[in-house]
């Protein structure tokens, strides 16, 4: 049974958390790892490039929507996949701990199924814009 009074704080806390990671993280690749480093690991991955910047684009603006509550049931769907990704990319290879050298991929399928939980359950409280429901 859910709590209907307390339920929308508890996915605040949720998209106020994640939003504030995914902004740290879209700003580490921007300020410390500089869009050239970001896109060198992308391509040290085998991936393109780009995808880095992209990535970054998405985690700061991703954040940022969570922490305001802007659509943040469309935007933890689209960042679950980001983490997915982030965890067969980057992390498989590194075993399941996230204490491993280099990060397993515990801790990225944690993150994204925590935003597949806030996009199916709902924005949550003082959400500026929620999702509009379908029908």
């Amino acid at each position: 049974m859910i709590d209907t009074k307390l339920a929308p704080y508890g996915i605040l806390l949720l998209r106020i958390t994640t939003g504030v990671l995914f902004l740290v993280h879209g700003l580490t690749k921007l300020l410390v790892f500089t869009p050239a480093g970001t896109m060198g690991f992308f391509q040290s991955l085998g991936l393109p490039g780009w995808l880095g910047i992209v990535t970054m684009i998405i985690e700061i603006a991703g954040g940022v929507a969570l922490i305001l509550g802007l659509y943040a049931r469309a935007v933890s769907f689209v960042l679950a996949f980001v983490l997915f990704g982030a965890a067969v990319t980057a992390h498989l290879s590194n075993g399941f701990g996230w204490a491993n050298e280099n990060g397993g991929w515990e801790y990225p399928v944690m993150w994204g199924l925590v935003q597949l939980a806030i996009a199916l359950i709902g924005d949550g409280a003082k959400a500026l814009k929620p999702t509009l429901p379908t029908a």
